[in-house]
């Protein structure tokens, strides 16, 4: 499968999760709400963590 194809396609899944850690977080009063901060800065700035750890994407 393509690299480029994956991203487009997982960039906006890890935008919704980070919004969704982040929103759940707060409505709960939980700290990790910072947790959703990692997805949702990976997500716009098109930056994979995975890619860097697999060494699978060709950055």
């Amino acid at each position: 499968m393509d690299v480029n194809k994956i991203r487009k396609i997982c960039r906006p899944i890890r935008i919704v999760l980070g919004l969704a850690l982040i929103t759940t977080g707060f409505v709960t009063g939980n700290k990790w709400f910072f947790l959703g901060v990692v997805p949702l800065i990976a997500g716009i700035a098109n930056f994979c963590p995975l890619c860097i750890i697999t060494k699978k994407c060709d950055i």
